[in-house]
């Protein structure tokens, strides 16, 4: 059994992970999709609601499971008993730091393999920050992230306020 882990934040889960997912499950007999719960990073909902969102974004898809992980990706996979670790890559510039990350984890686990997925063009833009911030300031998000995801996001926003995101450049 080829059994491949697909990790992230997920802060919020968008269309670009789903497409990710759904395209590189029919490859595996099985795709955890792993939520990380303890990231560097600050982050807008918890390690439980994301958990939930992601969960709802492939419910019915039997070929996906989801599990919230901390610590190293690899240790994780080992825990699990994947194989493959699956990426995303979005832009030229996700390729070197996925680069790295990828031998990093062979350092540490060279029975682990990495595969990444170049994204559809569409979903290219895609990244938690900007679909958080777009929401931050009543944007539609709804071409971005599933219905709930949206619905989540609009709730969050009404209870911590637009302050809790860091901007980029959408503003100006």
């Amino acid at each position: 059994m080829t059994r491949a882990v697909f990790p992230g934040t997920f802060d919020p889960i968008h269309l670009g992970h789903i497409d990710i997912a759904v395209r590189a499950a029919p490859l595996f007999d099985e795709l955890v999709v792993a939520v990380y719960d303890r990231p560097l990073k600050s982050l807008l909902f918890s390690p439980e609601q994301r958990l939930d969102m992601v969960q709802q974004a492939f419910d019915g898809d039997d070929r996906i499971r989801v599990s919230l992980f901390s610590g190293l990706i690899v240790e994780f996979c080992r825990e699990v008993d994947a194989q493959v670790i699956v990426r995303g890559l979005r832009v030229f510039s996700d390729f070197e730091h996925e680069f790295r990350m990828a031998l990093a984890n062979r350092r540490l686990a060279p029975e682990i393999e990495v595969v990444a997925f170049i994204t559809h063009e569409e979903h290219s833009f895609l990244t938690g920050t900007t679909v958080r911030e777009i929401a931050s300031l009543d944007g539609d998000v709804s071409s971005m992230v599933p219905e709930h995801v949206a619905v989540a996001l609009t709730k969050q926003f009404q209870e911590v306020g637009s302050d809790a995101v860091d901007m980029t450049s959408l503003r100006d």
